[in-house]
């Protein structure tokens, strides 16, 4: 059992509690109170006096531990660059929780990310959420499969048409899309339908790659979609209306262009990495303003790094810049907070300082989205798992 006591605590569900106290039980936020607690001899204590308490960090976007640093190609699992079309891989089968980006998160205050394939094929897998501290990645899971890769633009072109084959254009990945969801929708009409109507002795025949998509075509999962440029945003806006899909704006750079449209059509946006270079034609009106303008347009937005094209400690610092540059401190807070629990359908668990959610905490000397700040605890399901050196508990 462990006490926080002292602080302010930033519960993100829009109250901020001065000199208050959280409990922790079992791994999970068992009380929040507006006054300090009474310690007992079975309890432990963290004196967050003068320190900002707020729920652990979330990277809405990342590659961490599938993309290794410092290890070239033995550890760079994240594109499978031989077919555009891959829905059946899945994350969790890559990711290498010893990676060092993991210990770089929890001392950043970051407690979870969505990590998953990259964007170099049209349909490129499973992503995962996973908590950030521990040795079997199966131990980390929150919610898996939790999205579907697709990519649109450069990456998938570049990639295919070196090979000689498609896609070499636009509208290729779209049609190769347009396919895949296609034969992926007849499939579930007829396992449907077998369900409904199978007589005694009667089987159904499954077929691996097309139960990949169930969860996306029932609704449980979106698609992740890589989009950079504004007209590669609209064909996957086109595409996830013509079946119905729930989807998310990944990278979403040139939507501060477009801003009142997208949130007329009410998909949510996970911007960044904007502390990286432009390196490619599609990303040269990348810019931090563009979470605050999709935010005062309506549109739901979260910040990510993409890790490894910017370091995932960094995510804390890229919320502050586009907080800057009009975001504002509240919603930049809320963009690696609640808004990306809320984008990556996990905030029953996390996001928030609420009862009975993990007990995922991290406690700063100050606002994390300033860069003096200093992280003194990282708490990951009830369990201490950072505390800076200088901290007397």
């Amino acid at each position: 059992m462990i006490a926080i006591t002292g602080g302010t605590i930033y519960t993100m569900t829009g109250e901020v509690i001065e000199n208050g106290s959280i409990l922790i039980k079992n791994g999970k936020i068992a009380e929040v109170n507006r006054i300090p607690i009474v310690p007992s001899v079975d309890m432990q204590v963290i004196d967050a006096s003068g320190a900002w308490v707020m729920p652990g960090l979330i990277e809405a976007h990342c590659h961490v531990g599938i993309t290794e640093e410092k290890k070239g190609m033995e550890g760079d699992d994240c594109n499978e660059t031989v077919n555009p079309i891959t829905p059946t891989l899945r994350a969790i089968d890559a990711i290498n929780s010893m990676d060092a980006a993991f210990d770089d998160a929890v001392r950043a205050g970051i407690t979870s990310a969505m990590i998953g394939p990259g964007s170099a094929n049209v349909v490129g897998g499973q992503f995962a959420f996973v908590k950030m501290k521990g040795r079997r990645i199966d131990d980390l899971i929150v919610l898996a499969p939790a999205a579907m890769k697709i990519a649109f633009g450069e990456n998938p072109k570049v990639n295919y048409s070196g090979q000689g084959k498609s896609p070499s254009t636009r509208m290729a990945i779209a049609s190769m899309l347009r396919e895949e969801l296609f034969y992926a929708k007849q499939y579930k009409a007829k396992k449907d339908s077998y369900q409904k109507n199978a007589k005694q002795g009667e089987t159904f025949e499954e077929d691996y790659q097309y139960e990949s998509w169930l969860p996306v075509l029932e609704g449980k999962i979106p698609l992740k979609a890589h989009v950079h440029r504004v007209d590669d945003i609209y064909t996957a806006i086109r595409i996830a209306k013509e079946f119905g899909l729930a989807m998310t704006l990944d990278h979403c750079s040139e939507g501060h262009l477009i801003a009142k449209e997208l949130a007329k059509e009410g998909f949510p946006a996970i911007v960044g990495p904007d502390l990286a270079s432009r390196s490619k034609i599609e990303v040269q009106n990348m810019a931090f303003k563009t979470a605050g303008v999709l935010h005062a347009a309506g549109v739901e937005v979260a910040i990510m790094t993409d890790h490894p094209v910017s370091l995932i400690q960094s995510l804390p610092i890229c919320a502050g810049l586009a907080a800057k540059a009009g975001l504002g401190i509240e919603e930049g807070l809320r963009a690696i907070t609640i808004n990306a629990a809320r984008i990556c359908n996990v905030s029953d668990r996390v996001g928030s300082i609420e009862v009975g959610k993990d007990a995922d905490i991290a406690i700063f000397t100050g606002n994390p989205m300033e860069v003096f700040t200093k992280t003194l605890y990282t708490i990951i399901d009830g369990r201490i798992v950072y505390r800076d050196a200088c901290t007397k508990v």
